[in-house]
């Protein structure tokens, strides 16, 4: 081969290597993505089953059940609600009527938070951006 062909086939396998890495990143990005769902998309059944995903909301008042280290509660936009299932210390912060983000996965229709996936808001000022979202688009498809 001559040097053109060599420097060719040089330029050609390195061009097909950035590609490759880059497929490989995208790849590995999509896969360790956690999506975000309100609980009317979850139940209109936009949430993937068996995979880990974002869903966030208000805690529905008088929803709150504790059974040692097992919590059941449900979590709302104002349209649907989702029940979660949470083994684990809930944040401090953590009350009825206050915006959470739960990461887990939906098993037979129940949320199953992962541990230290319950995420509470930090003062009464505050709401995660994307539950804040979630309540305005529910508020004006009312």
């Amino acid at each position: 081969m001559t040097k053109r062909q060599n420097r060719m086939t040089l330029v050609a396998m390195l061009v097909a290597g950035v590609v490759l890495a880059i497929l490989f990143l995208f790849q590995a990005l999509g896969s360790n993505a956690n999506y975000f769902f309100t609980p009317t998309e979850v139940v209109e059944g936009k949430a993937p089953m068996g995979k880990s995903f974002r869903v966030g909301g208000l805690v529905v008042d008088g929803s709150l059940k504790r059974d040692g280290m097992k919590s059941n509660f449900d979590v709302t936009d104002k349209l649907n609600y989702v029940s979660v299932e949470y083994v684990g210390i809930l944040p401090d912060l953590f009350r009825e009527g206050q915006g959470i983000i739960a990461t887990g996965s939906l098993v037979d229709g129940i949320f199953q938070a992962a541990p230290n996936g319950v995420l509470a808001k930090h003062d009464e000022n505050y709401m995660p951006p994307e539950v804040a979202d979630a309540l305005e688009k529910a508020q004006r498809s009312e």
